[in-house]
């Protein structure tokens, strides 16, 4: 059996801990502040993942980073995953030119606009859904048919 894990905090740490319960951060955040203000109470590891229902090793891992980043091991760190291909300002500019041109696009065709304009590459199905999901398209379906039509 290993030595007893367990952190120790002053004063000010443990009110900061403690005010983290009543602001608006994520309850992730919140419940690995208990965590840390339990073991610094003398709780044990064992005793601590019982009462969160979490795995031994998961209470020892927020005590290693608390002891190791302080507040900072509190909250995540930036995920490993793809970052995105494009930025906020492609999009605008893409909204503006369905906006302003008087002809309509699909979305391979504002993928290729895209691609040579800003040097940014989406695919075709990749560019629809974000145009989507921010509102930018298929709102104004009758405005949109009226405008376009062949006089």
């Amino acid at each position: 059996m290993g030595a007893r894990l367990r952190v120790f905090l002053t004063h000010e740490q443990d009110q900061t801990l403690l005010n983290l319960r009543k602001q608006d951060v994520p309850q992730k955040v919140k419940d690995r502040a208990e965590v840390i203000r339990l073991s610094a109470h003398g709780w044990y590891v064992e005793k601590i993942a019982a009462h969160f229902d979490w795995n031994k090793k998961t209470v020892r891992k927020v005590l290693h980073q608390w002891t190791n980043l302080g507040l900072e091991g509190l909250w995540e760190s930036p995920g490993r995953g793809g970052k995105p291909k494009w930025k906020e300002d492609d999009i605008i500019y893409l909204e503006e030119c369905l906006r302003i041109e008087p002809r309509t696009y699909n979305s391979p065709q504002l993928a290729v606009k895209l691609k040579t304009e800003r040097n940014v590459q989406l695919s075709p199905d990749r560019l629809r859904r974000v145009l989507k999901k921010r509102g930018s398209i298929g709102s104004e379906r009758g405005k949109a048919i009226k405008e376009n039509k062949t006089q």
